[in-house]
């Protein structure tokens, strides 16, 4: 009993190590203090630095590489990948900024909060927390003192743990993910649609009134941080992409 304890100890403590490098590593790359083309340290410089088995640092590194981060060199090292391009029309708005900018006053309401498993029988929900807890957040926010947009939001305690001590009760939950989080890909998806009785009261127009759903979704390397789905007022709210031709 005593060495199966011992055994578990020393496998958590390992863990631990492997996540604490991997994440050291991964802040470098994705807040730009190596970019693309910077030399990874070689394998026996982490082990010297964490005081670490090759083992564990082999296992940092191959991870990396398949989240795309990094790149390895056969007898020239690991290196910085560069990313991946996409065309981008629209950047990830933060409504707490967005709304005075437009010379309106913003509010918020949050409605709902708490920590769940994911629904592995929802094909988003397991592909965005497989197994693991999620933070199922739901709120308002109001421009000039009315109803502009409903959100209803997933987060991956798995990818972004911090979260849960989050005190979204204040701070709308996209505004501390883009102030917090890094992310490295995003996607948009833009519908139009007609209020349910429910979306109706939360926005205070009539049932079947114009409404524009944006649902987006973000990753960090291969892994989702968040799902969100908001809904807006068709006659408060409108979305403008300003964009050049490439060359």
């Amino acid at each position: 009993m005593a060495a199966s304890a011992t055994l578990k100890a020393t496998t958590e403590a390992s863990l631990t190590l492997h996540q604490r490098i991997r994440a050291d590593i991964e802040n470098r790359i994705l807040s730009g203090e190596w970019p693309p083309g910077h030399r990874i340290p070689f394998e026996h410089e982490l082990m010297a630095q964490y005081g670490c088995a090759r083992m564990t640092v082999n296992k940092v590194i191959a991870g990396l590489a398949a989240a795309g981060l990094i790149e390895r060199r056969r007898r020239a090292g690991s290196f910085v990948a560069q990313p991946r391009i996409h065309s981008a029309v629209l950047q990830i708005p933060d409504i707490q900024v967005e709304i005075p900018a437009r010379g309106e006053t913003y509010g918020y309401e949050l409605i709902h909060c708490r920590r769940r498993l994911a629904n592995a029988d929802d094909p988003l929900e397991s592909a965005l927390a497989d197994g693991a807890d999620v933070l199922d957040i739901r709120c308002r926010h109001f421009a000039g003192g009315r109803p502009l947009a409903l959100e209803e939001r997933l987060i991956g305690l798995s990818v972004v743990p911090e979260a849960a001590d989050a005190d979204f009760s204040t701070v709308p939950p996209g505004t501390w993910l883009l102030n917090h989080v890094p992310w490295t890909e995003a996607e948009h998806r833009i519908s139009a649609l007609n209020a349910t009785a429910r979306m109706a009261e939360g926005l205070s127009v009539a049932k079947g009134a114009a409404c524009l759903c944006l649902e987006r979704r973000t990753w960090r390397a291969n892994a989702t941080i968040t799902y969100v789905r908001q809904i807006f007022r068709g006659d408060l709210y409108d979305l403008v992409a300003r964009f050049s031709p490439q060359g």
